[in-house]
């Protein structure tokens, strides 16, 4: 896996279980801040409680971005549900503001996509929400493009912005 410069102000590294409490409380955080509440997204996914377990799973990983000790976000991979068996999501890929407009959104996006490869798929599809600018725009310059509506079954019926990569 591609390794972090030592000259950024952070690192990527796999999660852990000792992550977790702080992933979900930053997903809970930042969700909310682009109108992400409600039935339909991630904020409520059960899963943003055990995230280190999560994907754990085959063909998993998610990574979270670290500075001074301290989780200022995460992003990870896993096969889309209901999709095709080449085709995996970009999942939860969320930063707290301080970590933002520091090139660690680009750095995770290369982890994710290298991860992805890695695990065979031929193809990365996310959902997500309109309003969040700053993250489409690193969504179309690494590559995806817009499609007209969601894939597979994940669950995530309140976002309404979707792409797709070939890997």
């Amino acid at each position: 896996m591609a390794e972090t410069p030592a000259s950024t102000p952070w690192s990527i590294r796999p999660i852990a279980l000792r992550d977790d409490a702080v992933v979900a409380r930053i997903i809970r955080t930042v969700m909310p801040e682009f109108g992400a509440c409600g039935s339909g997204f991630a904020i409520n996914d059960p899963e943003v409680d055990w995230m280190s377990r999560a994907y754990a799973e085959p063909r998993s990983a998610y990574f979270v971005v670290e500075r001074g000790g301290e989780v200022l976000g995460g992003g990870g991979v896993a096969p889309l549900t209901g999709g095709d068996a080449d085709t995996c999501e970009l999942r939860k890929m969320y930063f707290l503001p301080e970590a933002r407009g520091l090139g660690a959104g680009s750095a995770m996006m290369a982890r994710c996509l290298e991860a992805a490869r890695g695990f065979g798929f031929r193809r990365c599809y996310l959902e997500t929400l309109t309003g969040m600018d700053a993250a489409m725009r690193l969504y179309e310059r690494s590559g995806f493009r817009r499609i007209g509506g969601p894939l597979g079954d994940t669950g995530h019926g309140g976002c309404n912005s979707f792409y797709l990569r070939d890997l």
